[in-house]
Order: structure tokens, then C-alpha cells, then sequence
């Protein structure tokens, strides 16, 4: 088991790994390159949610990720908080400028298709980059929460897969997973359920949840 001070040490890298992103108020390139529109890099340190939600209210509807993502288990920090924040940014609607890298064939598994597709890439064969692009539309794998239980719905692998989460020790975890975990602390059942359905990456000792939460149906709920 690590030190107290060990554990320390973990969380404040995870901390220091705040990933900076270019802002403007418009998606259109055009548009972006009218005055006004841009406004500047920012480090996003915050929890992926609540900074994502602020820069949608202050009218941000694109940013850019300065540092390429990593996809591979093997992922720093810094990547897993930058692909927790393009989760975020996908679920309220912002366009997403990123470099995806991926050296493990993971790209390939489709798991993260379900976010932005990249807009440049290395690692990632022709075709997986393709299908990602082609087949990608919003609220690909998302939750929305009811009574007592969470509704998963995921298409990333082409036929709809639901999931109902109504257990309290997995409800729990719910909040905490959307910014990341650290694995040994998640309950071994909540782990191995969420894992076995593919619903969580694990990346920098941390465990994180891949759905995001949905805010609005944009195509009748059959489809979703």
C-alpha cells in the first residue's frame, strides 16, 4: 500500500497536469479569425465538468487542445484529463481541435469514438481516423440519470447497448469517476462491472467514466 505521502504526491501531479486549450467564440474557422472572437489560451485545472460548463456559458462553442492526447493505457495525466475535458466539451456541444496519438492499436477498439473526432492524429491507421469522422454524431454513449438509477446508452460499437446502474456502492462512485479515481480506491465490484462494459478508461493509476452525461436528446430517444 502507498505512503500517505506517496498518495500526496499522486494527487498533486494529477493536480499540476492541467491541461491549456485555445478558446473562441465561434465554430466556424472564418469567423475565428474575425477580432474579438478569440479569446486566448487557458490552463483548465478545474474539474473537466464544471470548467467545460463555465467557458459554454461565457459563449466558447470551440477550443483547441495545445499538447497531443494520448489514447494508450499507458497515457500520462495530462492526457487523461485532457480527454476527460474533450468528453465534457462533446457532451455540451463545443467543437474540438486535438492531436490524438495512439501507439497500442487502442484507437482501433473504437472506445473513445465517441468524442470529437480528432482533427489531426498519429498512430491511428487512415481508416480508423475515417470511420471515427463518418461515424461520429453527438450523444454517441452518453447517462442521464433517473430515480434511484443511471441509464447508460452506447452506440460506439454500432448496435445500442443499454446499461441501467442502479446499485448504490456504483451510484456512488458516479461523481467521483468523472474526474478520475485513483484505481486501488475504487470498490473491487464497482471496478469490474464498469470495466467488464467498458465504460471507464484507466489511465495515470486513475479510473474515469467514458459516457457523458447527456443534457438534451438531439435525435428522438429511439435513435439515441
Amino acid at each position: 500500500m502507498p505512503s500517505r505521502s506517496a498518495e500526496r504526491t499522486d494527487a498533486a501531479a494529477w493536480r499540476a497536469a492541467a491541461p491549456e486549450a485555445e478558446l473562441w467564440l465561434d465554430y466556424d474557422p472564418a469567423v475565428r479569425e474575425l477580432p474579438g472572437i478569440a479569446l486566448g489560451r487557458r490552463t483548465l485545472a478545474g474539474p473537466a465538468g464544471e470548467e467545460i460548463t463555465e467557458l459554454h456559458r461565457a459563449g466558447v462553442r470551440c477550443l483547441r487542445l495545445t499538447e497531443p492526447v494520448r489514447l494508450c493505457a499507458d497515457a500520462s495525466a495530462a492526457s487523461a484529463r485532457a480527454l476527460m475535458l474533450l468528453r465534457e466539451a462533446t457532451g455540451q456541444g463545443l467543437a474540438v481541435l486535438w492531436h490524438a496519438v495512439c501507439t497500442d492499436g487502442c484507437a482501433e477498439r473504437r472506445r473513445f469514438h465517441h468524442l470529437y473526432p480528432p482533427e489531426e492524429s498519429t498512430g491511428v491507421a487512415a481508416e480508423v481516423g475515417a470511420d471515427w469522422r463518418a461515424s461520429y454524431f453527438p450523444s454517441k454513449c452518453v447517462y442521464r440519470r433517473g430515480p434511484g438509477f443511471v441509464e447508460v446508452r452506447d452506440r460506439r460499437f454500432g448496435t445500442l447497448e443499454l446499461f441501467t446502474v442502479d446499485e448504490p456502492g456504483h451510484l456512488a462512485q458516479l461523481d467521483a469517476l468523472a474526474d478520475g479515481v485513483e484505481v486501488g480506491r475504487l470498490p473491487e465490484a464497482v471496478h469490474r462491472d464498469f470495466a467488464e462494459a467498458g465504460l471507464i478508461a484507466e489511465q495515470a493509476g486513475r479510473a474515469w467514466f467514458l459516457p457523458m452525461r447527456v443534457r438534451r436528446w438531439p435525435f428522438p430517444s429511439l435513435t439515441v
